[in-house]
Protein backbone atom coordinates (compact mmCIF):
# COMPACT_ATOMS: atom_id res chain seq x y z
CA UNK A 1 0.00 0.00 0.00
CA UNK A 2 1.60 3.55 -1.01
CA UNK A 3 1.63 6.54 1.59
CA UNK A 4 -1.16 8.10 -0.28
CA UNK A 5 -3.66 5.16 -0.21
CA UNK A 6 -2.33 4.63 3.80
CA UNK A 7 -3.57 8.41 4.11
CA UNK A 8 -6.63 8.15 2.07
CA UNK A 9 -7.81 4.90 3.98
CA UNK A 10 -7.09 6.84 7.40
CA UNK A 11 -9.02 9.53 6.55
CA UNK A 12 -12.09 7.08 5.67
CA UNK A 13 -11.87 5.90 8.51
CA UNK A 14 -12.07 8.79 10.73
CA UNK A 15 -14.80 10.43 8.51
CA UNK A 16 -16.72 7.16 9.05
CA UNK A 17 -16.17 7.29 12.84
CA UNK A 18 -17.01 10.66 13.41
CA UNK A 19 -20.05 10.50 11.40
CA UNK A 20 -21.14 7.63 13.64
CA UNK A 21 -20.25 9.83 16.62
CA UNK A 22 -22.39 13.07 14.67
CA UNK A 23 -25.13 10.96 13.24
CA UNK A 24 -26.11 9.16 17.26
CA UNK A 25 -25.82 12.91 19.02
CA UNK A 26 -27.67 14.94 16.69
CA UNK A 27 -29.93 12.37 14.47
CA UNK A 28 -29.15 11.15 10.94
CA UNK A 29 -31.56 13.95 9.32
CA UNK A 30 -30.14 16.81 11.39
CA UNK A 31 -26.70 15.93 10.87
CA UNK A 32 -24.48 17.82 8.34
CA UNK A 33 -21.07 17.57 6.21
CA UNK A 34 -19.72 20.09 8.33
CA UNK A 35 -20.23 18.09 11.51
CA UNK A 36 -18.74 15.10 10.84
CA UNK A 37 -15.69 17.30 9.06
CA UNK A 38 -15.12 18.83 12.54
CA UNK A 39 -15.78 15.93 14.56
CA UNK A 40 -13.16 14.41 12.52
CA UNK A 41 -10.54 17.52 12.12
CA UNK A 42 -10.44 17.83 8.35
CA UNK A 43 -12.03 19.97 5.76
CA UNK A 44 -14.62 19.74 3.54
CA UNK A 45 -12.52 18.82 1.09
CA UNK A 46 -11.38 15.81 2.58
CA UNK A 47 -14.73 14.92 2.88
CA UNK A 48 -15.88 15.13 -0.96
CA UNK A 49 -12.75 13.27 -2.09
CA UNK A 50 -13.91 10.50 -0.38
CA UNK A 51 -17.98 10.54 -0.02
CA UNK A 52 -20.32 11.90 -2.17
CA UNK A 53 -22.75 12.85 0.06
CA UNK A 54 -23.78 11.56 3.80
CA UNK A 55 -26.12 8.84 1.93
CA UNK A 56 -22.75 7.41 0.56
CA UNK A 57 -21.27 7.97 3.82
CA UNK A 58 -23.46 5.73 5.59
CA UNK A 59 -23.95 2.58 3.10
CA UNK A 60 -19.94 2.61 3.53
CA UNK A 61 -20.50 2.64 7.65
CA UNK A 62 -23.35 -0.26 6.82
CA UNK A 63 -21.00 -1.84 4.57
CA UNK A 64 -17.61 -1.87 7.17
CA UNK A 65 -20.45 -2.81 10.24
CA UNK A 66 -21.76 -5.59 8.08
CA UNK A 67 -18.17 -6.87 7.31
CA UNK A 68 -17.22 -6.57 11.14
CA UNK A 69 -20.36 -8.58 12.45
CA UNK A 70 -19.47 -11.39 9.91
CA UNK A 71 -15.99 -12.08 10.84
CA UNK A 72 -17.18 -11.89 14.85
CA UNK A 73 -19.65 -14.91 13.46
CA UNK A 74 -16.74 -16.23 12.05
CA UNK A 75 -14.82 -16.19 15.06
CA UNK A 76 -17.53 -17.31 17.37
CA UNK A 77 -17.75 -20.30 15.02
CA UNK A 78 -14.34 -21.40 14.54
CA UNK A 79 -14.22 -21.37 18.56
CA UNK A 80 -16.64 -23.78 19.18
CA UNK A 81 -15.87 -27.29 19.53
CA UNK A 82 -17.84 -29.91 18.23
CA UNK A 83 -18.56 -31.39 21.93
CA UNK A 84 -19.74 -28.22 22.78
CA UNK A 85 -23.12 -27.66 20.13
CA UNK A 86 -26.08 -30.52 21.58
CA UNK A 87 -29.00 -28.74 20.76
CA UNK A 88 -30.46 -25.67 19.04
CA UNK A 89 -30.58 -23.95 22.13
CA UNK A 90 -26.83 -24.15 22.56
CA UNK A 91 -26.11 -22.94 18.96
CA UNK A 92 -28.30 -19.64 19.67
CA UNK A 93 -25.54 -19.27 22.75
CA UNK A 94 -22.72 -19.32 20.65
CA UNK A 95 -24.33 -16.95 17.77
CA UNK A 96 -25.94 -13.82 20.00
CA UNK A 97 -22.82 -13.25 22.05
CA UNK A 98 -21.35 -12.65 17.88
CA UNK A 99 -24.11 -10.31 17.05
CA UNK A 100 -24.17 -7.16 19.98
CA UNK A 101 -26.69 -5.00 20.91
CA UNK A 102 -25.55 -1.70 20.08
CA UNK A 103 -26.97 1.47 21.19
CA UNK A 104 -25.28 3.76 18.82
CA UNK A 105 -25.42 2.20 16.59
CA UNK A 106 -28.72 1.07 16.26
CA UNK A 107 -30.43 4.84 16.73
CA UNK A 108 -27.74 5.53 13.42
CA UNK A 109 -29.53 2.83 11.70
CA UNK A 110 -32.74 3.38 12.78
CA UNK A 111 -32.89 6.53 11.64
CA UNK A 112 -31.59 6.09 8.32
CA UNK A 113 -33.99 3.32 7.56
CA UNK A 114 -36.99 5.88 7.92
CA UNK A 115 -34.60 8.18 5.49
CA UNK A 116 -34.46 4.96 2.99
CA UNK A 117 -38.34 4.67 3.40
CA UNK A 118 -38.78 7.86 2.07
CA UNK A 119 -36.07 6.90 -0.84
CA UNK A 120 -36.57 4.20 -3.44
CA UNK A 121 -32.98 3.92 -4.40
CA UNK A 122 -31.41 3.64 -1.09
CA UNK A 123 -34.28 1.50 -0.09
CA UNK A 124 -33.03 -1.08 -3.29
CA UNK A 125 -29.73 -0.53 -2.03
CA UNK A 126 -30.07 -1.76 2.14
CA UNK A 127 -32.27 -4.27 0.41
CA UNK A 128 -29.34 -5.41 -1.86
CA UNK A 129 -27.04 -5.36 1.50
CA UNK A 130 -28.91 -6.70 4.12
CA UNK A 131 -30.00 -10.19 1.34
CA UNK A 132 -25.65 -10.26 1.41
CA UNK A 133 -25.43 -10.19 5.28
CA UNK A 134 -27.81 -12.97 5.24
CA UNK A 135 -25.80 -15.12 2.36
CA UNK A 136 -22.51 -14.45 4.00
CA UNK A 137 -23.25 -15.24 7.13
CA UNK A 138 -25.89 -18.15 6.74
CA UNK A 139 -23.34 -20.78 6.65
CA UNK A 140 -21.83 -20.28 10.08
CA UNK A 141 -25.57 -20.71 11.16
CA UNK A 142 -25.71 -23.63 8.92
CA UNK A 143 -22.93 -25.17 10.08
CA UNK A 144 -23.68 -24.93 13.31
CA UNK A 145 -27.16 -26.55 13.27
CA UNK A 146 -25.73 -29.31 11.27
CA UNK A 147 -23.95 -30.32 14.48
CA UNK A 148 -27.37 -30.85 15.85
CA UNK A 149 -29.16 -33.11 12.99
CA UNK A 150 -30.93 -30.23 11.21
CA UNK A 151 -30.73 -28.62 7.79
CA UNK A 152 -32.01 -25.19 6.51
CA UNK A 153 -34.57 -25.91 3.62
CA UNK A 154 -35.07 -21.49 2.87
CA UNK A 155 -31.72 -20.19 3.19
CA UNK A 156 -33.61 -16.68 2.84
CA UNK A 157 -36.61 -17.24 5.08
CA UNK A 158 -34.65 -18.00 7.94
CA UNK A 159 -32.14 -14.98 6.88
CA UNK A 160 -34.81 -12.70 7.31
CA UNK A 161 -36.41 -13.97 10.59
CA UNK A 162 -33.50 -13.95 12.24
CA UNK A 163 -32.96 -10.17 11.55
CA UNK A 164 -36.57 -9.65 12.66
CA UNK A 165 -35.56 -11.24 16.02
CA UNK A 166 -32.38 -9.36 16.07
CA UNK A 167 -34.20 -5.80 15.28
CA UNK A 168 -36.91 -6.37 17.84
CA UNK A 169 -35.51 -7.68 20.58
CA UNK A 170 -32.76 -5.31 20.30
CA UNK A 171 -34.71 -2.23 21.35
CA UNK A 172 -35.79 -4.21 24.10
CA UNK A 173 -32.80 -4.68 25.61
CA UNK A 174 -31.61 -1.13 25.02
CA UNK A 175 -34.94 -0.20 26.89
CA UNK A 176 -33.71 -2.24 29.86
CA UNK A 177 -30.45 -3.16 29.79
CA UNK A 178 -29.95 -4.40 33.46
CA UNK A 179 -33.12 -6.64 33.14
CA UNK A 180 -31.71 -10.22 32.06
CA UNK A 181 -35.08 -11.37 31.45
CA UNK A 182 -35.35 -9.43 28.58
CA UNK A 183 -32.38 -11.15 27.80
CA UNK A 184 -33.45 -14.81 28.00
CA UNK A 185 -36.15 -14.20 26.20
CA UNK A 186 -34.43 -13.08 23.08
CA UNK A 187 -32.39 -16.32 23.20
CA UNK A 188 -35.86 -17.84 23.94
CA UNK A 189 -37.33 -16.75 20.74
CA UNK A 190 -33.94 -16.68 18.46
CA UNK A 191 -34.14 -20.76 19.61
CA UNK A 192 -37.70 -20.75 18.12
CA UNK A 193 -37.01 -19.19 15.10
CA UNK A 194 -33.92 -21.62 14.22
CA UNK A 195 -36.13 -24.54 15.53
CA UNK A 196 -39.20 -23.45 13.10
CA UNK A 197 -37.02 -22.61 10.15
CA UNK A 198 -34.98 -25.76 10.18
CA UNK A 199 -35.45 -29.52 9.96
CA UNK A 200 -34.22 -32.68 11.13
CA UNK A 201 -31.98 -34.63 8.88
CA UNK A 202 -33.24 -37.22 8.37
CA UNK A 203 -30.49 -38.94 6.40
CA UNK A 204 -28.15 -38.14 9.51
CA UNK A 205 -26.69 -41.42 11.03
Amino acid sequence: MTELSKRRTETRRRLLDAAAEVFAEEGFGRSTVEQVCARAGFTRGAFYSNFASLDELFLAMWEQRSHDLIESMRTAFENVGSAEVSDVRSVVDHLLPAIPVDDVWFRVSAEFTAHALRNPALRRVMTAREDAIVEAAAPFVEDLLARVGRVVPDRAALGQALIAVHDGTAVQCLMEPDNPAVRQRRADLATHVLTAYSTENKGRS
